[in-house]
């Protein structure tokens, strides 16, 4: 995505989609006349990274869904994203079984009454671990970036930590608007 313009709006992938087996992903690609997809590499119950269990608002011994999965532009790969979701939740759910979810996991949420009105989204640079750079396809030891998107509720429960790993040729932009108040 490097050779790319391509400016990426955040909204699509917090707001619960409108049925079908599509998601938000698939669809910003086929906008621009690209393939998007997606390869579910594991979806396992663990005790959270630390990063994660302070986000999520979690004790210590409780324990998360992650889903780890390999995001595709054409086929090639362009960003790793592991979703964080507290077993309280995701235990039972499709968000615990690693086939894909028809419309997304933000679909799903919102079908079992979470809803993101709260969202902050952090950014930062790291050097990516060797599974990084093998499933990325570069170099050992490269830069990439995370960004690191914690969903909440309207009353400030969170309910979703998802860190996307990318390239660090990815464009990130950010549009804000004022709202009226």
């Amino acid at each position: 995505m490097s050779d790319d313009q391509w400016v990426s709006d955040s909204a699509p992938y917090i707001r619960p989609h409108a049925g079908g087996s599509s998601n938000a992903w698939t669809e910003e690609a086929a906008r621009r006349g690209r393939t998007g997809g997606q390869r579910t590499l594991s979806v396992d119950t663990v005790s959270p990274p630390e990063e994660v269990r302070l986000a999520l608002g979690l004790a210590h011994g409780e324990e998360v869904v992650v889903r780890r999965r390999l995001i595709l532009l054409d086929n090639d790969p362009v960003e790793l994203s592991d979703s964080y979701y507290p077993a309280t939740i995701a235990a039972g759910t499709r968000l615990a079984d690693p086939r894909k979810i028809p419309g997304g996991a933000v679909r799903l949420l919102a079908d079992l009454g979470f809803v993101g009105e709260d969202t902050v989204e952090h950014v930062r640079a790291d050097i990516a671990t060797d599974e990084q750079a093998s499933l990325l396809g570069l170099a050992p030891e490269r830069a990439v970036l995370q960004l690191v998107r914690i969903n909440a509720t309207h009353e400030g429960a969170p309910f979703e930590v998802s860190i996307m790993t990318m390239p660090p040729e990815r464009h990130l932009t950010y549009r804000l608007r004022r709202r009226e108040t």
